[in-house]
């Protein structure tokens, strides 16, 4: 009999673009590993659906359409004479496509509560590596530009820089399914504007104004909807439920929850502990085990894991205030002294209910990575020099505000 031959070169339906083909059979398999499907079962915004109902996109979503950018980019760059090879075009499909590979569910919670020691920046890099063990080497040049360690740097700046296609694909992505209007942004405008110059990428001066409605996108796209209050409330909520079963199944106490996911609420996860079995087991971790599980806890014994789970799962979220200037302490332990009355906690037990911080909105960073506009006559000038917007000068400083989160009565 002969092997029956498979038709990888696929084309995808995507609702932001239209039709996306997968460039090689290399990224058709890397797509189908399970290690990449994970990533249909990871939400893109975490819990912001409970804000904005339309918010239910994943994480595989976003990666596609990272990817679809990067062979816009890749084309729009070889049209104006940046020589590219082909290994180069590879593998900048293969670093961008992986680039989030490493998120777990629910992920900014995740890493504040139980899996503290590694970012999903240094998860993605070993998946890569786990992969092309696998792949016999054919990621290679991929994790090598990933690091920022190929001498052509402009083709890390199409992966991770401050117009990356990353950050193109959520903007608009985010923006299309939550429907706040003020993050859509003409990626397609921004991408025709892109050149490269000693190597570094650069957008033409005709680019200006798309890119000035990028940064303002993005900051709008902060205080709507990463950062909306409600949002925070449901994250910072998330956070504490976890923090609880940790600390429970720490003492002992067996809690229901998945394999992967009893894993990680048993052990303390960083750098150095972080094994190829504990990738293994952080590749079959996903919203889905978390959710369920929480779902178990509502009828625990544990008053406080018992009571935020169940406010999580029914969205009885916090109120949260959020403004210029933290809270006194004296203004804080009223409301402390208030909850730990009506809910017969002690001093410990009470922060699981009140408990404040800081949240932080930078739109743009001129100290690194800048974004610079290049001129028909060649001279180059950052962003924040080129344009006229005064905002964009003042969009450069980060703006910090503070939030306090209590029970509602």
């Amino acid at each position: 009999m002969t092997e029956k031959r498979t038709n990888k070169l696929k084309i995808l339906n995507d609702p932001i673009y239209g039709f996306i083909t997968i460039p090689n059979a290399l990224i058709y398999d890397l797509i189908e590993h399970p290690y990449f499907q994970r990533l249909r079962r990871v939400s893109q915004m975490g819990l912001s659906y409970l804000v904005y109902p339309g918010a239910h996109h994943t994480r595989f979503h976003h990666a596609i359409g990272s990817m679809y950018l990067m062979q816009n980019a890749i084309r729009i760059l070889r049209f104006k004479g940046v020589e590219i090879s082909l290994d180069e075009e590879n593998a900048v499909y293969i670093a961008i496509l992986l680039h989030d590979i490493g998120h777990g569910p629910f992920s900014h919670a995740l890493e504040k509560s139980i899996v503290t020691g590694v970012t999903h920046e240094s998860i993605s890099l070993k998946f890569m590596v786990a992969l092309n063990e696998e792949f016999k080497g054919k990621l290679t040049l991929a994790i090598t530009i990933f690091k920022d360690e190929y001498h052509r740097k402009f083709l890390h700046q199409l992966i991770a820089s401050q117009l990356d296609m990353d950050r193109l694909d959520y903007l608009k992505r985010d923006s299309f399914y939550t429907g706040v209007a003020e993050g859509n942004i003409n990626s397609e405008r921004i991408l025709t504007m892109l050149n490269v110059k000693d190597d570094t990428l650069m957008v033409e001066e005709k680019g200006i104004y798309s890119v000035e409605k990028f940064i303002v996108a993005r900051r709008l796209m902060y205080w709507q909807a990463y950062l909306h209050k409600a949002g925070l409330g449901a994250e910072k909520l998330m956070e504490k439920v976890l923090v609880r079963a940790n600390e429970l199944t720490l003492k002992g106490i067996e809690l229901p929850a998945s394999k992967a996911f009893k894993y990680f609420l048993k052990n303390q996860i960083n750098e150095d502990n972080f094994t190829n079995e504990t990738l293994k087991t952080f590749s079959r971790l996903d919203d889905y085990d978390v959710f369920s599980s929480i779902k178990e806890w509502i009828s625990n014994d544990d008053f406080i894991l018992s009571t935020l789970s169940e406010n999580l799962i029914n969205r009885k979220l916090p109120k949260v205030k959020l403004q210029n200037q933290p809270l006194s302490l004296t203004q804080i332990n009223e409301v402390k002294n208030k909850v730990k009355t009506s809910l017969n906690l002690s001093d410990t037990e009470v922060d699981y209910f009140v408990y404040s911080g800081e949240i932080f909105n930078q739109a743009y960073d001129s100290t690194k990575n800048n974004i610079q506009i290049l001129y028909k006559n060649g001279k180059i000038k950052d962003i924040t020099e080129a344009s006229d917007h005064l905002n964009i000068q003042a969009l450069s400083k980060p703006v910090y505000k503070y939030y306090f989160c209590y029970p509602k009565k």
